[in-house]
C-alpha cells in the first residue's frame, strides 16, 4: 500500500507498477466510440507516451494502445494508485503551503469510491465527469502541489499539469481550465475525439474543478425543490402521502432517495444499474429495492395510502415505470403520482447518459459499443415515450419539472412533444427548476454555498453547522424581507436535517443556499473559530458552480435572461477572472456541465480559510464578487428583484458603483419607431 509521500514523489517509474488492468467489483465507465483516423490513434498514443521516458515506453505503447481500442480512451490502468482514495487530514499531506495540502485533500475526495461513479476512469460524476484524463496527470499533479510554494502558481489544462508558475503570495495557488474548445468545434462529436486524443477533458462542473462534496449537494437542492413544488404546484406545506417519480441512483442523482425522506413523501427512484442502486441501498440512502414492476405500483398504493415515509428504488427503467402510471391512470382512473423529475445524465444521453426502455442494461452497453447510431436511435425513441407517458399524466393533477440535466433539450431534439406554444427557444412545456420552482433564487443571490471540514473530524463539522446555523438566525432576527425569511428559514431546517440523517459521504462538508451577506457572515464566523482552535484546520469554501454568476446556461441558469443575453458567456468568465484577482484559492473555468458540452460556459473558485486576517479579508472581497456579479447582470436584463437586490448591496457597500438599467415606459413606442 502506497504511502502519501510516495503519491507525491513523482511518477512510479523504477519499478513500474504491476499492471492491474480494470478492478473487478467497481462500476466502470461505458466504453466510449471516439471513431478515431489510424493518424489520430497514433496521435492520442504519441500523446499519452509524452509522460514517460524512452526507456519504458516501447512497454506502455502496445499497452496503451490496447486500452485505447478496448476502451475508447487511455486511462493508464497501471498507474492507477495502490493506496486507499479517500481525504486524508490535511496535516498528513506532505507540502509546504495549506493551501496545496487542502487542494490534494479535495482531489483525493474526489476519487474517493464512496464518492466518484466510475473511480478508475477517474469519472466523479455524471457519466463523465473527469477529475483528470489519465492517471498520469493525477501523479504529477499530487508532485507539484507537494513542491509548490506561496509564491508558485499550478497551472491545469484540461486534466494536464502544465507546470509550477512564478506568482505572488496574493495570487490563486491553482488556476483550472477545461474544455476550451474554440466555439465552432465546440460539437460532441469533436468533444469524443478530443478527449480520446488527450487534449481536452469534460471536467463537469465540481468533478475537474476538485469541489465535489459527493451526493449530499445534490440531496440540498433536491429537498428545496421538492418542498417549493408541493408549496408552488400542490398548495402543501406536508408532502404526507405525496409521490414523487424520478429516475437515476448513480453519481448525484443517487441524493433523490435521501431527499424524499427528508421532505417526508414517498419517493420512486428506476434506476438501470444495480450495481448503483445497491450502492445506495447499502449507504442507507434508498430504504427498499424491488425489480418487479407490479410490487412496485403496489408498494406505493400501499404507502400512499398509510401516508408512509419511503424512497423506494425500482430496478429497471423508467419509462416502463411511466407507462405503468399510465396504464393505471387510463383503466383505474387513480393517479398515482403527484410530482415527477429525470435525473438520467442527458447532457450526455448516446455514451451512458440515459438508457433506452427497448434493452436491458448489459445489452444496451454493447450496442453503444458496436453500434452508436443504432443505439442513438433507440435514445430518441426512448425518449419519445417518456415524454409521451409524462404528457398523459399531466392532464390530470400531476406536475413535471426539468431538473437542469438536459432532459427536456435532448427530447426536443429527439422530437418528443415538449413545445411550449409562444415561448422563446429557452422555454419546454415543463418548467426548469431553478427559476420556477426556486422562485427565481440567483436573482436574489442565493445559491448553493459549500464548506469542508479539511481536518476529517466530525467534530468540526458540528461546529460549523453550529455557526452557520446561528449566522442565519441572528440574520432573521435583525430583520429580512419575506422572501429572504423563508430561504433562511428553509436552510437552518436543512442543517438540522443534513446532521441528523448523516449525509456526509467523503469528506466533512456541508451546503447550504446563502445570499451574499449571508455566505460573508458564515465566512467570517468560520475564521474566526479556526484563529480560537475551536475549528481544527483550515476549513475550504466553495459552492456549486451552479450559482449566481457561476454558469450562463441558457437552458437552466440563465433560462430566465430575456434581453437576449441568455447565450452569452461573458458572466461566468468575469466571475472566474474577478474572483482569481480577489482572493481565491484556486479557480477553474470549465466548458460544459450540467446540460452538457457546448451548452453551458460554467465556474467556480475554492478559498482556504486558515484563521488569518489576509483570509478573513479574501472572503470578504472575493464572496461579495461571487454573488454581486451574477444579481447585476439580472438586473440588467430586466429583473425587478435582482434590480432591489442590487440597490441594497449598494447601499451595504461604499465600493459598489452601478449604473442602473432605465426602463422602457412605453412599449408602444418601440413599435411606432420600427413602423417608422
Amino acid at each position: 500500500m502506497s504511502s502519501l509521500q510516495v503519491l507525491c514523489s513523482g511518477l512510479p517509474l523504477r519499478p513500474l507498477p504491476e499492471n492491474r488492468g480494470r478492478w473487478a467489483g467497481v462500476p466502470h465507465a461505458p466504453v466510449r466510440t471516439p471513431g478515431l483516423s489510424p493518424a489520430e490513434e497514433q496521435l492520442a498514443l504519441k500523446n499519452a507516451l509524452r509522460y514517460f521516458p524512452p526507456d519504458v515506453q516501447e512497454l506502455l505503447a502496445p499497452e496503451f494502445a490496447q486500452e485505447l481500442r478496448l476502451y475508447g480512451h487511455i486511462y493508464m490502468y497501471r498507474f492507477c494508485p495502490d493506496i486507499k482514495m479517500r481525504a486524508y487530514p490535511i496535516e498528513q499531506y506532505p507540502c509546504r503551503t495549506r493551501a496545496a495540502a487542502a487542494i490534494m485533500h479535495m482531489i483525493m475526495n474526489n476519487l474517493d469510491p464512496a464518492v466518484a461513479q466510475f473511480p478508475q476512469e477517474l469519472v466523479t460524476y455524471g457519466g463523465n465527469g473527469q477529475v483528470f484524463s489519465n492517471w498520469a496527470q493525477f501523479w504529477l499533479t499530487m508532485s507539484y502541489l507537494s513542491q509548490m510554494t506561496e509564491e508558485q502558481t499550478l497551472v491545469m489544462y484540461s486534466g494536464h499539469p502544465l507546470g509550477l508558475f512564478p506568482s505572488s503570495p496574493g495570487a490563486p495557488r491553482l488556476v483550472i481550465t477545461n474544455g476550451m474548445v474554440i466555439p465552432n468545434y465546440s460539437s460532441r462529436t469533436e468533444y469524443e475525439k478530443l478527449f480520446a486524443m488527450g487534449v481536452t477533458m469534460y471536467g463537469q462542473m465540481t468533478a475537474g474543478s476538485y469541489c465535489y462534496i459527493g451526493p449530499q449537494g445534490i440531496v440540498h437542492g433536491t429537498v428545496l425543490t421538492v418542498l417549493n413544488a408541493g408549496r408552488r404546484y400542490l398548495g402543501v406545506k406536508d408532502l404526507a402521502g405525496k409521490v414523487f417519480v424520478t429516475s437515476g441512483l448513480g453519481g448525484m442523482s443517487g441524493a433523490q432517495a435521501k431527499a424524499a425522506v427528508i421532505v417526508g413523501c414517498i419517493g420512486v427512484i428506476a434506476e438501470v444499474d444495480k450495481a448503483a442502486l445497491m450502492k445506495r441501498h447499502q449507504q442507507g440512502w434508498l430504504m427498499e429495492v424491488t425489480d418487479s414492476l407490479d410490487h412496485c405500483i403496489e408498494r406505493l398504493r400501499e404507502a400512499r395510502k398509510r401516508k408512509e415515509v419511503l424512497s423506494l428504488g425500482y430496478h429497471g427503467n423508467v419509462v416502463d415505470l411511466w407507462e405503468r402510471l399510465v396504464h393505471e391512470l387510463d383503466t383505474t382512473g387513480e393517479l398515482l403520482v403527484d410530482l415527477g423529475s429525470d435525473q438520467t445524465s442527458c447532457h450526455n444521453p448516446f455514451n451512458g447518459g440515459y438508457y433506452p426502455v427497448q434493452l436491458g442494461f448489459a445489452e444496451a452497453q454493447s450496442l453503444m459499443a458496436s453500434d452508436p447510431a443504432a443505439f442513438k436511435s433507440l435514445v430518441q425513441e426512448s425518449l419519445r415515450r417518456q415524454v409521451s407517458a409524462i404528457n398523459r399524466l399531466a392532464k390530470e393533477n400531476f406536475f413535471f419539472w426539468d431538473y437542469g440535466n438536459a432532459f427536456l433539450l435532448e427530447a426536443q431534439r429527439a422530437g418528443a412533444d415538449v413545445e411550449k406554444k409562444g415561448a422563446n427557444k429557452t422555454e419546454f412545456r415543463y418548467p426548469s427548476y431553478v427559476q420556477h420552482i426556486m422562485g427565481d433564487i440567483f436573482s436574489q443571490g442565493f445559491g448553493p454555498f459549500r464548506w469542508v471540514c479539511t481536518s476529517g473530524d466530525p467534530q468540526d463539522l458540528a461546529v460549523t453547522d453550529e455557526l452557520a446555523t446561528s449566522v442565519l438566525e441572528e440574520a432573521i432576527a435583525d430583520g429580512v424581507n419575506p422572501a429572504v425569511k423563508l430561504q433562511y428559514v428553509d436552510n437552518i431546517r436543512w442543517i438540522r436535517e443534513a446532521a441528523r440523517h448523516r449525509l456526509v459521504v467523503g469528506s466533512q462538508a456541508r451546503i447550504l443556499y446563502s445570499d451574499q451577506k449571508g455566505r460573508v457572515a458564515i465566512a467570517v464566523a468560520f475564521n474566526q473559530a479556526i484563529a480560537r482552535g475551536k475549528i481544527k484546520a483550515p476549513v475550504v469554501l466553495s459552492r456549486d458552480h451552479h450559482d449566481v454568476s457561476g454558469t450562463d446556461s441558457p437552458f437552466r441558469e440563465t433560462s430566465n435572461i430575456y434581453d437576449g443575453s441568455a447565450f452569452c458567456a461573458d458572466m461566468a468568465v468575469q466571475n472566474f477572472v474577478g474572483d482569481a484577482f480577489r482572493g481565491a484559492t484556486w479557480v477553474a473555468l470549465h466548458n460544459g456541465g450540467g446540460v452538457g458540452w457546448g451548452e453551458v460556459i460554467n465556474g467556480g473558485f475554492g478559498l482556504v480559510l486558515d484563521g488569518t486576517q489576509e483570509a478573513e479579508q479574501k472572503a470578504r472581497m472575493m464572496l461579495s464578487w461571487d454573488v454581486s456579479n451574477g444579481v447585476a447582470r439580472r438586473c440588467w436584463s430586466g429583473n425587478r428583484k435582482a434590480y432591489e437586490i442590487i440597490c441594497q448591496t449598494m447601499q451595504d457597500n461604499k465600493g459598489l458603483v452601478v449604473t442602473l438599467p432605465q426602463e422602457v415606459a412605453d412599449e408602444r413606442m418601440l413599435q411606432q419607431a420600427l413602423r417608422l
